[in-house]
C-alpha cells in the first residue's frame, strides 16, 4: 500500500525525522491563510501516488497568498500526468501547502528491500531532485548502496558511511546520521517496503530535511498497523482492485486483452510472461489464493470481465490447497450466472484434477481445455486474435 506525501511526512515527524511544516488545504481561502502563516510564500503540491509531480506541473511556488489560492484552484481536480502515472494520468483530490526552505544542496536517499540480498538497503546519491532511474543508467557510480544486516540493524558506522558518500560535513554530517537512524527505525517498525526522500535537502543554515517523502508498505503486515491502513486512499486505486480486495483476491489491472485467473503469485507472473511470449498481452494479474471458494472464483471472473478490453480469459490452476474441482465449479457457476461471451482456456493440474475436468466436460459450456501452460497460452492467444 502506498500513501501520500503529506501522510508520509506526518509519519516521519513521529520518528523525529526533520521535514518542512505543511498542511492540507481544504479550499482556496485555506491555501491563502496557510501561506500567510508561512510568511507570505509557500509551495503548493498536488497529492497523487506517483513520482515526477514537479515535472508534470503538480508542484508550484506561490510568491504571495493570493497566488497560493490561485494555484490551489489550478491543481485541485486536474488530471496530473507523470512518467509513473502513464498517459492516462491521475486526478488530484488533495492539495498540500508546504513551508518553503532555503536550499543549499539537493541529495537522494531511499531505504528499500533488496531481494537479491534479502536485506534492507540504503541507496544514496549526490544527484537529488532528479529521476534516480536516469542517474542509475547514466552515472551509476554516483549511487551508494549499503546493505543492513537484519540481525544487527543499522549501525552508526553505516549511517556515517552514507553521510561521507554524500559529501556532508560539520553539523549537517551529524544531523544526517541521526536522520538516517530514525528513518531506519521507522522502516522496520512500520513494515515498510520502500521509503524514498527525494530530495533530501541541506539548507543554508546546515539543517538536514526531507523536502519530499514517498512510502510503500507491506500489505501482508497492515493488520499490525491500523494507523497506516487509515491512510488508504481509494481514489488512488482502480475500482476493480478495490472490489477484488473485498473477496480477498489479489488483483492488479493491466492494459492488455487477455484476462488471467491463477492461483499463486509466482504462477501468475509466469502465466503473464508466457502469454507475452506467445504474442498476447495480459489484462490483469489475479491470484485467487490457495483457499478460494466457488463464489470467489465466480467473482474473480466477474471482475476480470468488467474490463471491456478483455477478449479472452486464461485460467491456470495448479491444485494444492486449492482443489481443481472447486475451480471448475466456480467457472461453471460464473458462466451460467454472469454469461461469459469471450473464449476461456482452462489449464488444470494437481489435486482433484480429474474431477475438475469432468465438471468442465459435463457443463455443456464452450470451454477450451489445455494440456499444459504452454498449450493454454498458445490457445488463448490464438482465440483472441
Amino acid at each position: 500500500m502506498n500513501i501520500h506525501e503529506f501522510q508520509a511526512k506526518e509519519l516521519i515527524r513521529q520518528y523525529q525525522v526533520a521535514t518542512p511544516d505543511g498542511r492540507v488545504a481544504t479550499d482556496a481561502e485555506d491555501a491563502r491563510q496557510i501561506t500567510k502563516a508561512y510568511g507570505g510564500q509557500s509551495v503548493v503540491k498536488a497529492q497523487i501516488h506517483a513520482g515526477g509531480r514537479g515535472k508534470g506541473g503538480g508542484v508550484k511556488f506561490a510568491t504571495d497568498p493570493d497566488k497560493a489560492a490561485e494555484l490551489f484552484k489550478q491543481l485541485l481536480g486536474m488530471n496530473l500526468v507523470t512518467k509513473q502515472t502513464g498517459p492516462e494520468g491521475r486526478r488530484v483530490f488533495t492539495v498540500f501547502i508546504s513551508n518553503p526552505v532555503d536550499i543549499e544542496r539537493e541529495l537522494y536517499l531511499a531505504l528499500l528491500v533488496d531481494r537479491a540480498t534479502s536485506r534492507i538497503t540504503i541507496m544514496a546519491s549526490t544527484e537529488g531532485g532528479v529521476d534516480i532511474e536516469e542517474v542509475a543508467e547514466k552515472t551509476p557510480e554516483k549511487i551508494t548502496r549499503v546493505a543492513i544486516d537484519p540481525a544487527v540493524g543499522m549501525t552508526a558506522f553505516q549511517a556515517r558511511e552514507v553521510a561521507f558518500a554524500l559529501g556532508l560535513e560539520g553539523d549537517a554530517f551529524k544531523k544526517s546520521v541521526v536522520f538516517l537512524q530514525n528513518l531506519y527505525r521507522l522502516f522496520v517498525e512500520k513494515d515498510c517496503s520502500m521509503v524514498e526522500v527525494n530530495p533530501l535537502v541541506i539548507t543554508k543554515t546546515g539543517d538536514v530535511t526531507a523536502l519530499d517523502a514517498k512510502m510503500g508498505f507491506d500489505d501482508n503486515a497492515l493488520f499490525r498497523h491500523p494507523d497506516i491502513l487509515a491512510f488508504r486512499d481509494l481514489n488512488e486505486e482502480a475500482p476493480e482492485e478495490i472490489e477484488a480486495s473485498k473477496f480477498n483476491l489479489n488483483f492488479i489491472k493491466l492494459d492488455g486483452t487477455i484476462g488471467c485467473m491463477v492461483n499463486g503469485a509466482g504462477l501468475a507472473m509466469g502465466t503473464m510472461d508466457i502469454i507475452k511470449y506467445h504474442g498476447g498481452s495480459p489484462a490483469n494479474f489475479l491470484d485467487v489464493g490457495g483457499s478460494a471458494t466457488e463464489d470467489a472464483v465466480k467473482n474473480a471472473f466477474r471482475i476480470i470481465l468488467q474490463d471491456k478490453a478483455v477478449k479472452g480469459v486464461m485460467v491456470n490452476i495448479f491444485g494444492g490447497i486449492m482443489r481443481c474441482d472447486i475451480v471448475a465449479g466456480g467457472i461453471v457457476k460464473a458462466a451460467k450466472e454472469i454469461g461469459i461471451t469471450v473464449p476461456v482456456v482452462v489449464r488444470l493440474e494437481g489435486t482433484n484434477v480429474e474431477e475438475g475436468k469432468r465438471i468442465l466436460a459435463e457443463s455443456g459450456l464452450n470451454l477450451i481445455v489445455a494440456d499444459g501452460i504452454n498449450d493454454a497460452a498458445e490457445k488463448i492467444v490464438a482465440a483472441t486474435k
